[in-house]
């Protein structure tokens, strides 16, 4: 391992600058993908309509989970499955295994500076939104201590090695995009990204902390917002750590029987 370290530095510094070069094509997919973020406040300070708190969440924190949660699933939520199942597809996925570094942590470096940079792109954006609804509601202060950082950063992994395995179908179904697919609907849903998880019915909330996608964005985000605290916190990083074990478990048994059929018929 401490051998492929210099190796993986310079696989950082490569796609970071990768990245740098398509800055305005980055900050448009980081539009994209927040702008829902940025509007469902104005949608939940009407639905208000005086009353001090819904589901245990005041205005003012609403608002505060929304802004952090756009800028969070900026940096956690990955789709590298997209690319990977087409690099396998068309055999682009060869130039790989015969280079010095694993494939698994070139995808790891790709992600994680594409993943960077819309956050910091997003920065800016946070602090506009933050000064625009801090004028019609008071926002509630946020959390952004250790336990928060520490959160986003597993949040990512699960996110990250559930986009692997899923990639991996892709050495048995020629077209693995329609699965994808699919897997936006619950993660969605259940990673509190439409709504806040404490807002659903008690049922989805139940299927909410035994499925992955909660311990991808909405753990750090409760915990930014204060919604998450002491026996709770600790409970939910544990199943974060659960689920990159499992996730991880997954990814490399489907990689380890696939590559074994992997033919590069794309070539």
């Amino acid at each position: 391992m401490l051998r492929l370290l210099p190796k993986i530095g310079a696989l950082l510094r490569i796609y970071m600058e990768d990245s740098l070069a398509y800055r305005a094509s980055a900050f448009i997919w980081m539009l994209t993908d927040v702008v829902q973020c940025l509007v469902m406040p104005l949608v939940w300070l009407s639905a208000y309509n005086g009353r001090a708190a819904l589901g245990g969440y005041q205005p003012g924190e609403m608002v505060s989970y929304y802004v952090v949660m756009a800028l969070v699933s900026n940096f956690i939520t990955s789709h590298l499955m997209w690319d990977l199942a087409w690099e396998i597809k068309e055999g682009i996925l060869s130039q790989w295994l015969l280079r010095p570094v694993p494939v698994f942590w070139m995808l790891f470096a790709r992600n994680i500076s594409w993943r960077l940079l819309r956050m910091v792109l997003f920065v800016p954006v946070a602090v506009l939104a933050t000064l625009y609804y801090g004028r019609m509601v008071h926002l509630a202060p946020l959390d952004l201590g250790v336990w928060f950082w520490v959160s986003v950063l597993l949040g990512h992994l699960v996110s990250f090695l559930i986009a692997f395995a899923l990639a991996c179908l892709a050495f048995w179904l020629q077209e693995a995009q329609s699965v994808f697919s699919l897997y936006y609907a619950p993660m969605l849903l259940l990673s509190g990204w439409v709504a806040p998880i404490g807002l659903m019915p008690g049922w989805l909330q139940g299927l909410a902390f035994v499925m992955p996608f909660r311990y991808t964005t909405a753990v750090p985000v409760e915990i930014a917002v204060g919604k998450l605290t002491g026996d709770a916190l600790w409970l939910s990083l544990v199943g974060q750590l659960f689920w990159i074990g499992m996730a991880s478990l997954l990814g490399w048994f489907l990689w380890r029987r696939g590559i074994r059929q992997y033919t590069g018929v794309g070539m």
